[in-house]
């Protein structure tokens, strides 16, 4: 078989289509660099281990916040809830000057933090690898915090969705 460009394009049509059916977290990973708040969405986000408690985040490179994570190595995982769609909003406004101008924002360890967050997860970047567009950023747990009463912002098929409402809940 030969790679070609029309195969390659559909191909990554397709991945696109089945991606977006799939459910997702949404997350706002953040750090701070040289006095600079940095922070986007994300939905790449797994745990990795639980010892040591870890996490792997997948950034695009191209992304404002890679080259101040790289270089600060210690981020946050805010997972968002519903109660924080207006935060999700702002940070994919492309021009937005300042992401952190909504939403309940405090530094924790010099990193922002989402005080009405579900959950925040700070992380000492332990490793990062590259691969095609994204880099793979591995991160120690070094805090945790956690609301027992948030509902997680979950998006599918390009638009935010309430689980909580969901068939058998």
């Amino acid at each position: 078989m030969t790679d070609s460009v029309p195969e390659h394009a559909a191909l990554l049509d397709d991945f696109r289509k089945a991606m977006r059916h799939v459910a997702a977290t949404v997350y706002a990973v953040t750090t701070r660099h040289e006095g600079r708040s940095y922070g986007i969405l994300a939905t790449a986000v797994s745990s990795l281990s639980f010892d040591p408690p870890s996490l792997l985040v997948c950034i695009n490179r191209s992304a404002s916040l890679h080259a101040p994570l790289l270089a600060e190595g210690r981020f946050c995982v805010n997972v968002l809830g519903l109660g924080n769609r207006d935060v999700a909003e702002h940070f994919m406004t492309p021009s937005a000057a300042d992401r952190f101008t909504v939403g309940d924002w405090e530094l924790a360890d010099g990193v922002p933090v989402l005080a009405s967050a579900q959950s925040s997860l700070l992380c000492q970047l332990v490793h990062a690898h590259d691969f095609g567009t994204h880099s793979i950023f591995i991160g120690e747990l070094t805090a945790a915090k956690h609301r027992q009463d948030a509902t997680p912002l979950t998006y599918f098929d390009r638009q935010y969705i309430d689980i909580s409402e969901a068939p058998g809940r």
